[in-house]
Parts: C-alpha cells; sequence; structure tokens
C-alpha cells in the first residue's frame, strides 16, 4: 500500500521574495524562495516552483500572511533558516480555513482530523480551476472552510474542494 503524504504546516507573514535557481541549478525565473516569518520571529525559506499550488492564484506580495503546506516526508537540508519546497500556498483570509491533506472515499482525512460534508453548493475544481468531474475521495484536497463542528473528528461543508490531482 502506497504512503499517503503528511503535510506540516507553517503560518506567518511573507517578509522576502526573491528568485531562486530551479532545476539544473538554474535562474530561470520558474522558482522563487519565499521568506515566511511567524509570530515567535521563527522564519523559514519556501520554495515556489511550478508544482506549488497558490490558492485563489493569488499574487504573494511582502507583508501578506500566509498558510504555507509542505511535505513532512521529504529530507531537508540541514541548513538555517529551514528550507522546504512549498506544497500549497494559501493566503490568510478572515473567517475563512485552509486544510491540505489525503482524503478517503468517505471523505474522511488521513489524519482522521477533518470530515467533508459536500452539498450541492460546494465547488470541487482540478487545481487549474476546472470542474472536477468524479469523486474527490482518495485524492490530496486543498479544501477552503468557514466553520467546523467541536465534534471528533471536526466536521464540515466546504464551500470550496480542490483537488491536487498527482500530489
Amino acid at each position: 500500500m502506497r504512503q499517503r503524504p503528511v503535510y506540516m504546516v507553517f503560518e506567518g507573514v511573507v517578509t522576502h521574495l526573491e528568485i531562486a535557481p530551479g532545476m539544473m541549478g538554474r535562474y530561470d525565473g520558474c522558482t522563487q524562495m519565499v521568506t515566511v516569518e511567524n509570530e515567535a520571529g521563527n522564519t523559514v525559506n519556501f520554495l515556489m516552483n511550478a508544482s506549488t499550488f497558490v490558492v485563489d492564484y493569488t499574487t504573494l506580495y511582502e507583508s501578506m500572511p500566509v498558510t504555507v503546506f509542505y511535505s513532512g516526508d521529504t529530507a531537508v537540508p540541514a541548513i538555517y533558516p529551514p528550507q522546504y519546497e512549498a506544497a500549497v500556498i494559501a493566503p490568510r483570509q478572515e473567517g475563512q480555513n485552509v486544510f491540505v491533506g489525503y482524503f478517503n472515499n468517505l471523505l474522511m482525512s488521513s489524519d482522521q482530523r477533518l470530515k467533508l460534508n459536500l452539498a450541492p453548493t460546494t465547488q470541487v475544481v482540478t487545481s487549474n480551476n476546472q470542474t472536477f468531474m468524479g469523486n474527490p475521495g482518495n485524492h490530496t484536497l486543498a479544501v477552503q472552510y468557514s466553520q467546523t463542528t467541536r465534534s471528533i473528528p471536526a466536521q464540515t461543508t466546504p464551500e470550496r474542494v480542490i483537488v491536487l490531482c498527482g500530489m
């Protein structure tokens, strides 16, 4: 059985953006280094490349509050500040939450923390904003929602579900 990805989360404010070397070490403009600092003053550098999904296709800028999701399963260089490849970057918005994780066919997250209850009004799309025609279960999803129940697991009827095909 294939191991499901585990996503780690870092929340903070973008403090710096710069071009970074991409494939083969070339500065081709397709990869950027996004530096994010949290409230405790911890800084993390994230590589944002063509495979990074930015929620709502928002252009990042310095001072923007963001939540960054990155793979907890990949090896990282022992450098300071730490550097990870960003899988998903979500601009933080008042009243909106984003969760990234693998969901089974019953729409339960692999960490058992969130159960999705889709409604007819829930938008289910691919990462290029096309209507997803299948069952979003058994995929890695970026879920946008505003409220959850206080149950265990928390349940939500999301506003939007983005199916991250191939992740």
